[in-house]
C-alpha cells in the first residue's frame, strides 16, 4: 500500500475511532497533498507526499519553537501530538552520524575545500536526505565539516 492509501485508511480508521487529534491532522496532510497535485497539475507520486509531509513536521517545529518562546505550553502540546501523529508516516529519520558520512562522501565528489562550497555540498546532498533528515541538521552537519578542512 503506498503513502496516500496509507493515509486515506488511516483518516478513515481516524473517523470511525472519533480520534479527533489524527483526523484533523490528516485532513490538512490531504488537503496539502490535493493543493501540491493541483499546482503540479499531476499526481505526487511518494517522494512528493514525503515532501508535503516534511513540510507540514518543519510548520510544527517551528511553531513549537515560538510558542515555547511565547510560554504557551498548552499549545506546545498540542503541536507536540500532532508532529507525532506526522512523523508515523515519514521514513525512518536518519543520525547525525549517518549524516555526516554522507556529507563526507559528498564533500569528497565535489572537491569542496571549505565553507564557500556548501552550496555545492548541500545541493548534492540534499536529495539523498529528503525527508530523511531535517534540512537544519544538515546544514549544521555540512558547515561543521567544512569548517574542519
Amino acid at each position: 500500500m503506498g503513502l496516500k492509501e496509507r493515509l486515506e485508511v488511516d483518516l478513515q480508521r481516524a473517523m470511525r475511532d472519533r480520534n479527533e487529534l489524527s483526523r484533523s491532522v490528516l485532513r490538512i496532510v490531504r488537503s496539502e497533498i490535493h493543493n501540491e497535485e493541483i499546482a503540479h497539475q499531476r499526481p505526487l507520486d511518494e517522494e512528493g507526499i514525503v515532501g508535503v509531509i516534511s513540510k507540514q513536521v518543519r510548520q510544527h517545529r517551528e511553531s513549537i519553537d515560538a510558542f515555547r518562546k511565547g510560554q504557551r505550553e498548552d499549545l506546545v502540546r498540542r503541536e507536540e501530538l500532532e508532529l507525532a501523529v506526522l512523523l508515523d508516516y515519514l521514513p525512518a529519520q536518519m543520525s547525525r552520524e549517518e549524516i555526516a558520512t554522507l556529507a563526507q562522501k559528498s564533500i569528497q565528489e565535489v572537491g569542496a575545500k571549505g565553507p564557500a562550497d556548501r552550496g555545492k555540498v548541500m545541493g548534492k546532498l540534499m536529495p539523498q536526505v529528503r525527508g530523511k533528515a531535517e534540512g537544519a541538521m544538515v546544514n549544521d552537519v555540512v558547515s561543521q565539516l567544512l569548517e574542519a578542512l
